[in-house]
């Protein structure tokens, strides 16, 4: 590795005309800092100066009196390629003015030649700078990306809450509702009849659909909240809501919990639930899975981790998830939503063939 190489060597891209002044500033860099390194790398006009920027340096040095080149068409170069390496003057006289104009130009700092042993704590200053805007921007980046997915993901939220209402309307209508529909007219027919028997017979029938419309109300506000997560706590309603889903359609299922689960629970316990339903409903009608694993983890601060893992025939990820929202990823895409509203991140690993674990923590 040579000298330049070093990813501890401060590179320097020296705009002079004099050798001897570069080569007096090595000196100098040396002598003021001998524990680290410097390469220096001279050029003395324009040309030189575009062709060096194909190149990585951490200090622009420029001096101020040349007669091909000059600080200010070096910071032209420097804003027209978007290159935000700092510019330093090093020249042997600068009057105020100048100098105040050139570091409004753009040029990060300045110094005489006669002062060369302070140069180290000025390229280690204008270096701070740099990588503190550096990081500015990158935390910038992050920002408005952040900003950008939020606005997606609060448009996916009104989508998905207005998707939810649709089902619970389609299930109190379809079923709920035609359940009570025919109470009543079984009813009104049992109070229009003469016959004892077939007024027997009709209130019989009405009795037995009050039955079922209890049962339809409490399976529907179990899937809205069961009771068991106020009542028994988050393990006992996964275990609930698994067997609920899964003796049905034949799957064998095994549900355990690490950690002590906290007296009162938060938010995260009904999200956690709501997880586990969606991808049991997924693996029901997807997956073609004989075995279903749920696993819960109590974390410290209230957090909650969830694993659920299938043996079906999996899936591609990226085919499913990487095109826009349908029938075929809405329900993945409705887990990540509610992963993340709740402060968490969703993980699904799968392969085709090999089954399917999702993992969150919330």
């Amino acid at each position: 590795m040579t000298q330049s190489d070093d990813p501890s060597t401060i590179r320097l891209l020296c705009v002079e005309d004099n050798p001897d002044d570069v080569e007096l500033m090595a000196i100098a860099l040396e002598r003021a800092d001998p524990q680290r390194r410097y390469a220096l790398h001279r050029v003395e006009d324009a040309t030189g100066f575009v062709d060096a920027l194909q190149e990585d340096f951490d200090v622009i040095l420029c001096d101020f009196n040349m007669p091909r080149f000059s600080p200010y068409a070096a910071l032209q170069i420097l804003v027209a390629r978007r290159c935000g390496t700092p510019l330093v003057v090093v020249t042997r006289a600068i009057g105020e003015e100048a100098a105040v104009h050139v570091l409004r130009c753009g040029a990060k700092d300045y110094l005489t030649k006669d002062k060369l042993g302070t140069l180290p704590q000025i390229i280690e200053r204008v270096m701070s700078e740099r990588q503190r805007a550096l990081e500015q921007e990158r935390l910038g980046r992050e920002l408005e990306a952040a900003y950008r997915r939020l606005k997606k993901l609060s448009a996916r939220l009104v989508v998905a809450q207005e998707r939810e209402r649709t089902l619970i309307s389609r299930e109190l209508h379809d079923h709920l509702g035609q359940t009570l529909t025919g109470m009543v007219i079984h009813l009104h027919a049992a109070k229009r009849t003469t016959d004892p028997d077939t007024a027997l017979k009709h209130t019989d029938t009405a009795m037995e659909m009050a039955q079922g419309a209890v049962g339809q109300l409490k399976t529907l506000s179990f899937a809205l909240r069961p009771a068991q997560l106020d009542l028994l706590g988050l393990v006992a309603a996964t275990q609930t809501a698994v067997q609920r889903i899964a003796e049905p359609a034949a799957l064998a299922f095994n549900v355990s919990a690490r950690g002590k689960e906290p007296a009162t629970l938060g938010e995260t316990a009904s999200v956690a639930l709501r997880l586990v339903q969606e991808a049991l409903n997924n693996v029901v009608r997807h997956a073609h899975a004989a075995h279903i694993t749920v696993r819960l983890r109590f974390l410290p601060q209230g957090r909650i981790g969830v694993l659920v893992v299938d043996d079906g025939v999996g899936f591609d990820k990226h085919a499913i998830l990487d095109g826009p929202t349908s029938e075929h990823n809405v329900g993945l895409y409705g887990m990540i939503e509610r992963t993340e509203l709740a402060g968490g991140r969703l993980h699904i690993r799968t392969y085709p063939g090999q089954g399917v674990a999702i993992r969150a923590v919330l």
